[in-house]
Parts: C-alpha cells; structure tokens; sequence
C-alpha cells in the first residue's frame, strides 16, 4: 500500500487566463504517452482541440470552463493532473479543486508577469500552506528580464524563488535553456509537435560557445554565477513545506522546458498527504477507506445524460463493489462501475490508492462536500458555496419544455457551477453566480445538452446572505419586516438579498441577534 500512495502526484495547473494552462497540461500528456499528437487551444493550421477542453462551448471559445481529470503513468510515477479554469467567474471551481490537490503548478506569462487572478489563487495556496511550481511560459516572445520577473514574483506572491532552469536570450534570439537542476544545455528549435534535442556541455568549456556564441555563452556564465550568490541553493524540504518555490522557463506552445519541469517535478513533488477533517486528521495509509466528493459533473457523455461524481481517496484502498458509507444520508452504497478519468474518455477500474480522482455515477444522490467512508462518520471540510454578486430571473421560454428546464437548472445546481434561490414573495426562481459568463453558460448548456430554452431578467442585488439566529423571535420579526427579500436556498435554508450595501448594513445593526453568512458552510 505504501507503495502505491508513494508514487502518487496529484496536481492542479492554475494561473491567469491565457498564460498557457490548457497548452501545459496537453504537453504533459504528450511526454506521459497519453496522446500521440498535442491539439491547440487556438490554432488555424492544427486542427485538433485541446484535449482537457471537451465541452462544446470550450471549443468554441477557446477557454476552459470547467476542471478537467487527467491521469497518466511516467517513470514509474502516477501523475493525476487536473486542468482548471483560469477565468475569475469560475474561480469557485478552481478553489474547490485546490482542496483535493497534494502540489500546484503555476503558470505566469513571461510578457505580462503576475496578473490578478495568480496572486487569489496564491493567496489560496498559502492558506493551506500547498508547495507550488512556478513555469515561466512564452519565453519565445519578447517579455520581462527575467531577474525582474523573479523579482516581482517573491513580491507579488510572497514567497521565495530559486530558479532550476535558466533561458538564453529570449523572443526571437531565443536559444535554449540551461538546466541547473540536471546540469544540461536544451537547445530551442521551435516545433510544436515534437520535442527538443539535449546536449550535455560543461559551462566553463569553449564546446558552449560553439552552440550559443562566445557572448551568450558569457552572459549565462555570468547569470548562473549571480543566482549562486543572490539565491539559497535548493533544498527540497524548502519546497515541500511551501517556503520555497522552485522556477522554471519554456514555452508549452514549442513543447520547451516541459519535459524539465515534469522530470523535477515527479521527483521532488508531494506524494498524497493527510488530510483534515473535522472529527480528527486522516492519514493516506490508514487500512480504511475514505474519500470526499468535491466537485459534479453533468452530461459527461451526451448520449446518457448522467453526472459523474467526482472523489478524491484520502486513504485505504477503494475497491469496486464494496460497500460504503455516505455519511450525509447514512446509506450503504456500492459502486459497480468507478471509473477514471482522461478529461471525456473514460475507463472502468477494480481498485484505486489515496491521491486517486475517481469518478462515481451521480443519480443525484450526491452534493459537492459529501463524504464516504468504511462505516466511520466524520466529514471533511473546506468545500464552501461563496455568496454570488449576480442575480437574475430564470424564466421559462418554451412552456413545452417546462420538465427538462426543471431537470436541466437542478443538474446544473448540483454542479456547483450556480446557486439556486427561491424568493418567498413571489415565488420566481433566482439564479446567482460569480460572474457574468456563467450566465451564458448555464443558458448555452441548457439549450444544447437539455433542449431547454430559457431567458434572463435583470434583478439588480448587492449581496445574498445565509441567516440564523438563536432568538426565533427577532428571526421572525426580521422575516416579516424583510419579507420581499427573503428566499430559500435548494436546502431550505434561509436567505436574505440584499438590494445595497447600505440596507444590508443597516438590517445588521438594527437586528444584533442575527448571524449574516457569506459562504454556505456555517
């Protein structure tokens, strides 16, 4: 058992829109054999789309919108990637993944430096003290000097840089990169399908002048001795305990410096750790299984319209067929087809060792944050709804169509990708989300995979918020008097709208006995 949970990665890719995830992560299952030829994000001569991207709307687009579940062997290692969404209206699902992940890489575009969305996701990185990868992406163009750049990452980010890998030049002079971490010369010649040559050079020798000319060969004498002087030599505790983070350079797009980054990385990466729950810490070798839910997925497969529930084992071995407790309704379930996953295609399997994402079928039994065990209560926490920004009316374009609306809104729900609420007064149905493009995805999928129409009306809302009280008098009282901005969330529970921030200011004055949530999990 130990073992297995050994060779264990289990990662997630974040960063900014547009840095190169989706290019990384296809790169990644190029060298893990997964894929024979890489697809493009956005490319007119390569046909192909990104594999991680297999929603509709994702390739339309050229954005991913949801996290997509990759696995592969390498070296004797089990990789398990997932490729989240960097666009901040779907930020929600890239802070849940992040609870089901042992290490993280991030991706910083090497022109454009840390931008907004890297130092949230850092931010939720540092909180849960997670050792992160930095890769310098689009080092074939012209970008930032990259001492600056290392610079403006231990600010931005707050945290400790040592580079393991060195470019020459960079955009067009662009020549290669020197690895510090193995000592060798990668020489650059840009191919997006196939992958570079290596050269084993000594760099006090004059063979290095004659692959990048005497004043390149200088200047990266020069650099290499700089970073010994300015930068701590690596020390791979450092890392593991998130003090430091180790830097690479490269391009995803030429296929340069990814196979560095995967080689250092199975090497020095985490393997599954324990984890928190509520009751006690759970250790990944413990002989008992147990696992959490963390995120849903529907219509992975058109043609059956079923959601995928998907699982990370937090220890012992989960085997097919055997019973287990789902701790929310206190049912024994089993599990006659578990699968894994390779973004769409998937794969029926007989066991799986902690760090593992397993994919369960959902008939709507499950809801993000449930927990299964051998018999065990306890729960797992971390998985929280944030309070949407937006709010609209869902209303019903085509009455012929009224079931599969119902059936398509509530699968959609158990995604989490949206939050459903239900106001008291009039009793329409409320759609809030964290940003404006989940609209149009929550409409584009209703239309496409339920053919349901629907349509939006503006409903302007500062905020919605949880509410409880020990007092049921003053709930009462604040029930009647706020009683066209109350509603109810899918589990019955109690929430107001606040329509300003000043009304919400004043209901918490005016009522000092009642609690005012911002997340789900109180």
């Amino acid at each position: 058992m130990n073992e297995e949970i050994t060779r264990r990665r289990t990662f997630a890719i974040i960063s900014h829109p547009d840095a190169g995830k989706t290019t990384l992560t296809e790169k990644l299952l190029l060298f893990g054999g997964q894929i024979q030829v890489a697809g493009a994000v956005k490319s007119n001569k390569i046909k192909k789309t990104a594999t991680s991207d297999w929603m509709e709307i994702e390739k339309q687009r050229g954005i991913s919108v949801t996290t997509s579940v990759m696995e592969f062997d390498y070296q004797g290692y089990k990789v398990n990637i997932l490729d989240t969404p960097g666009h901040q209206d779907f930020a929600e699902d890239t802070f849940r993944t992040l609870t089901a992940v042992d290490s993280c890489i991030i991706v910083v575009d090497g022109a454009k430096g840390v931008e907004a969305q890297t130092r949230k996701l850092m931010t939720v990185c540092r909180m849960r003290r997670t050792p992160v990868i930095i890769f310098i992406n689009k080092m074939d163009r012209e970008g930032k000097d990259p001492f600056d750049l290392l610079d403006e990452l231990e600010e931005e980010l707050q945290i400790r840089v040592r580079p393991l890998s060195w470019p020459i030049n960079q955009g067009a002079k662009f020549k290669g990169v020197y690895n510090i971490y193995e000592q060798g010369l990668n020489l650059f010649t840009p191919d997006k399908q196939k992958v570079t040559e290596k050269v084993e050079v000594d760099i006090d020798s004059t063979s290095l002048d004659e692959y990048v000319g005497a004043q390149d060969a200088q200047k990266l004498r020069d650099d290499l001795e700089l970073i010994d002087g300015v930068y701590d030599p690596f020390e791979v505790q450092d890392y593991l305990d998130a003090r430091v983070a180790p830097v690479f350079f490269g391009s995803a797009l030429n296929n340069f410096g990814v196979e560095e980054l995967l080689n250092c990385f199975v090497r020095i990466a985490p393997s599954p750790r324990p984890t928190l729950a509520e009751e006690r810490e759970v250790s990944p070798d413990e002989p008992k299984f147990t696992g959490f839910i963390f995120k849903i997925t529907a219509n992975i497969d058109p043609n059956h319209r079923s959601c995928i529930a998907f699982c990370k084992v937090c220890s012992g071995r989960f085997v097919r067929n055997a019973p287990y407790l789902h701790v929310r309704q206190g049912k024994t379930l089993r599990f006659s087809s578990p699968t894994q996953f390779m973004a769409q295609r998937k794969s029926t399997i007989e066991e799986a060792w902690p760090g593992d994402i397993i994919g369960l079928p959902d008939n709507g039994i499950f809801k993000i944050g449930d927990t299964l065990t051998e018999g065990e209560v306890m729960h797992f926490r971390g998985l929280p709804s944030f309070s949407p920004e937006m709010f609209k009316y869902i209303e019903n374009a085509d009455p012929m169509k009224t079931k599969q609306l119902q059936k398509g809104i509530e699968q959609l729900m158990d995604e989490g990708v949206a939050q459903l609420f239900v106001n008291q007064f009039n009793n329409r149905k409320i759609i809030g989300t964290v940003g404006q493009l989940q609209f149009e995805v929550i409409q584009y999928r209703l239309e496409n995979e339920y053919g349901a129409k629907c349509r939006w009306e503006p409903l302007s809302l500062f905020k919605a918020c949880w509410i409880e009280s020990d007092d049921p008098q003053q709930l009462e009282a604040f029930k009647k008097r706020k009683y066209q901005y109350m509603a109810k969330d899918r589990e019955g529970r109690d929430v107001f709208l606040a329509d300003s921030g000043y009304v919400l200011q004043m209901a918490q004055q005016d009522f000092e006995h009642i609690k005012f949530h911002f997340t789900s999990e109180f």
